[in-house]
């Protein structure tokens, strides 16, 4: 298991829930605007599992859920075993996820391990854009399937995009969002230039408050509930 950092109490990262945060280490991703760029390089493999999993265990009255963040968590080979250790303490659990291996998907939600699913889409749904935006091939089927699956999975789930400049135009929103037709959730993040994967990437400026509201109101005909994240 690389863990690549853990946050014991967190109220930002799964809405309405105090929740603890474990980061797995890894990406087959390399999004140039990513804030995580030690974790996505697969740098940091640092944090003690068992400690994890006894503060898990010793705080679950206090504490709501876990999310499970990367990196990419579908890529470690012992995901299925954390779940479960998760589930075993009487927790929920949400999961950060690229999209790029539907099948691992398919699998966690079928087997009940996961209640909130929060999968980024990065670009619209085409080879030469996804390409631009993740830092090479990604297989743009796969990204198609995890969208069908999650929707179709009676799990609870939310879409959500980064609005770098670099690589999204607000058309881009909206193709997105159309892409996502009749999806619960779709939300818009606001690009953070602090830390990134690559450095040029920190020094672009970020889209208006009033740029960000009017991709809101493009999206807002395809998903029934759009909302603006890191204004």
């Amino acid at each position: 298991m690389k863990i690549g950092g853990f946050v014991k109490t967190t109220l930002s990262d799964w809405d309405g829930k105090v929740s603890c945060m474990i980061f797995l280490s890894g990406c087959n991703f390399s999004c140039p605007y990513c804030h995580n760029p030690d974790i996505a390089r697969g740098a940091c493999e640092g944090e003690d599992e068992r400690k994890i999993m006894e503060y898990i265990e010793e705080n679950s009255d206090f504490l709501e859920g876990v999310v499970i963040s990367g990196g990419e968590p579908t890529l470690d080979r012992d995901l299925y075993r954390l779940l479960k250790e998760i589930k075993k303490a009487g927790l929920r659990i949400k999961m950060d996820t690229n999209g790029s291996s539907p099948e691992v998907l398919d699998d966690v939600i079928g087997a009940r391990l996961v209640d909130y699913v929060a999968m980024d889409v990065k670009a619209p749904l085409s080879p030469d854009r996804y390409m631009t935006a993740t830092g090479g091939y990604c297989d743009v089927k796969a990204i198609g399937k995890s969208i069908r699956t999650i929707m179709d999975s009676g799990t609870e789930y939310e879409f959500r995009t980064t609005v770098y400049p670099g690589v999204l135009s607000h058309d881009d929103v909206t193709d997105i969002a159309r892409s996502l037709r009749g999806a619960e959730r779709f939300c818009i993040q606001q690009f953070r230039p602090k830390v990134t994967l690559d450095p040029e990437a920190g020094k672009v400026k970020p889209y208006s408050v009033k740029e960000l509201r009017a991709m809101h109101d493009s999206a807002k005909p395809y998903v029934k509930r759009v909302s603006v994240r890191g204004l």
